[in-house]
């Protein structure tokens, strides 16, 4: 399996596109620019089959339901952010950004720690909380990397300043869940450049300790 990072919006979120061999794709938070994005996943050839969501900030939901339209796939998100979607003062668009960012309802909702599998695509579902309420990592053993979302960067962690966040929160759900995966598992995280875990081991200073 092969991932690639796609920037996108005026925050520069990381969307992913995680392909097989046979060009079929999983969209991992679209946030924002979706002409952009359908033209690139269409240039490369790709066959989208389906949106995971790693939290419902407006900045990771923005191009959901275009991406989600042009190519007919169901939307995947934690069941406590289920309502945030089409709500932008839940979502945070109107405090950061003073306009309206929403999507359609989730087609399926995650509502506990499981196996997940779309299509020829597996991956583990991990809730890591503290970032918002139903914030989730998507680890894919086999192939080495885990998609954070806004839990881990490289050399920092997620703000929990905004409504719902939750620093201990955090701190508990990266050291319990994320810390524990090998260290050399790929953190594929929601803005900024991919790190590994045995590198926020040893110098993230917010993990200090753990």
């Amino acid at each position: 399996m092969k991932w690639e990072q796609m920037p996108l919006g005026p925050l520069q979120t990381n969307c992913y596109l995680i392909a097989n061999s046979i060009k079929e794709c999983l969209v991992i938070d679209p946030g924002s620019e979706g002409g952009k994005l359908i033209h690139h996943i269409r240039k490369r050839g790709l066959k989208p089959i389906a949106i995971l969501l790693t939290h419902a900030h407006f900045d990771h939901i923005g191009a959901v339901d275009d991406v989600r339209d042009q190519f007919n796939i169901p939307v995947y998100i934690h069941r406590k952010e289920k309502k945030w979607l089409a709500n932008p003062a839940m979502n945070g668009s109107i405090a950061f950004m003073s306009q309206s960012i929403s999507a359609r309802d989730a087609d399926h909702l995650i509502d506990q720690e499981d196996r997940l599998t779309v299509g020829s695509f597996s991956c583990q579902i991990y809730e890591t909380p503290g970032h918002s309420p139903g914030s989730i990592s998507y680890y894919f053993k086999e192939s080495g990397f885990v998609v954070s979302g806004d839990a881990l960067f490289a050399g920092s962690i997620g703000r929990t300043d905004l409504p719902q966040g939750d620093h201990g929160q955090l701190i508990k759900s990266i050291h319990q869940k994320l810390l524990t995966l090998p260290e050399d598992t790929i953190v594929l995280p929601g803005h900024g450049q991919e790190t590994t875990i045995e590198t926020e081991m040893e110098s993230n200073p917010y993990l200090n300790g753990f």
